[in-house]
């Protein structure tokens, strides 16, 4: 469970002894697996946007409105209502111009705190993704709980039952994608009114296996896109019929272009384009679907247009890229 002592590079329970584990990540060993569609590791020529692209920042330290406690994610409405979700369980909402709206808290946050979150278009409800508490919390742009459409609440490994989730995602037909991250680290399929269907996945590097998938994407084809985040790499998955298929492998770690650290957040923008945000390289990486690197922008820093420890990343309907500035305790928004 979370503690204020624990760090935010994820705990991994492996199958692996721990103390190998931790060799393998220090080596680089862990997440080295690579199919077609791998991005090389020497490309480096990618355009680098300026801090002057930053046309908005909203929040800073604090416990008040319109203020964060590290927060870890975000989701935007179809409407551009923006809704970011802190370590203080609190859930506040903004306007296009970053003016706060309204806030809440989840019912409990002892145990720890959201780390994701999804505006359901669907449903017109704002999806939490209530981590430590294994389930998935739906609400009105208000704030109103709609308990009749929570999924999970139990911590367990059979069909309904889940460890840390980390995401919702629906896909063009309405089927439902969920991931979770612990005992197990696995995808879940549900139909579109909430019911299980399928899951698969374990822990480990090769295709088809995670270690703690944080955010997803379904493209219009239904194509399943998973940062799969301490294997540093994007994981495309085609799962429209019975049983998932390796589609591709993107990224690898590193610090290069083209390599990851730790990607936390991930959308997709049209023209092709997949946005990547990384919690280790303290960046956001702009790509071709099929893994050119466009652009990046972002380095340790406190300054506009500079990161420290990015977790989500998202697009409102004019294609302008939130930023959750985590370690900075903000938002910031870049102007493509």
């Amino acid at each position: 469970m979370e503690s204020n002592s624990r760090p935010e590079v994820p705990r991994t329970n492996t199958i692996l002894p721990r103390r190998e584990f931790l060799h393998r990540v220090a080596v680089g060993a862990v997440g080295s697996v690579c199919l077609s569609g791998c991005v090389p590791a020497n490309i480096d020529s990618t355009e680098e946007l300026a801090a002057s692209s930053v046309d908005l920042v909203i929040g800073q330290r604090g416990l008040a409105d319109g203020r964060f406690q590290k927060p870890r994610t975000l989701a935007i409405s179809p409407n551009d209502q923006l809704f970011v979700i802190d370590k203080t369980a609190r859930v506040q909402a903004f306007d296009t111009n970053g003016k706060f709206l309204c806030g809440w808290k989840t019912p409990q946050w002892a145990n720890g705190k959201p780390t994701g979150a999804t505006f359901d278009a669907q449903t017109d409800t704002l999806v939490v993704v209530d981590t430590h508490y294994f389930q998935f919390l739906f609400y009105t742009p208000q704030g109103q709980l709609v308990e009749q459409r929570t999924i999970g609440g139990v911590n367990g490994t059979e069909p309904g039952q889940f460890g840390w989730v980390t995401d919702f995602v629906r896909a063009p037909d309405g089927t439902i994608y969920l991931s979770e991250y612990g005992e197990y680290d696995r995808i879940y399929k549900y139909t579109s009114d909430g019911q299980y269907v399928d899951r698969f996945g374990q822990h480990g590097d090769q295709p088809l296996e995670f270690s703690r998938p944080q955010s997803m994407a379904v493209d219009a084809q239904g194509l399943l896109w998973v940062a799969d985040s301490c294997n540093h790499r994007i994981q495309v998955i085609d799962w429209r019929e019975d049983k998932p298929r390796s589609v591709a492998i993107l990224g690898g770690q590193g610090a290069g272009v083209g390599q990851l650290q730790f990607p936390y957040g991930m959308t997709l923008v049209s023209d092709d384009r997949l946005l990547v945000s990384e919690f280790g390289n303290h960046r956001v990486q702009c790509w071709t679907r099929q893994g050119k690197p466009l652009s990046s922008w972002g380095s340790a820093g406190k300054e506009p247009g500079q990161l420290n420890q990015p977790w989500a990343v998202a697009t409102d309907s004019k294609e302008r890229v939130y930023v959750v500035d985590s370690g900075n305790n903000r938002i910031q928004r870049y102007k493509l």
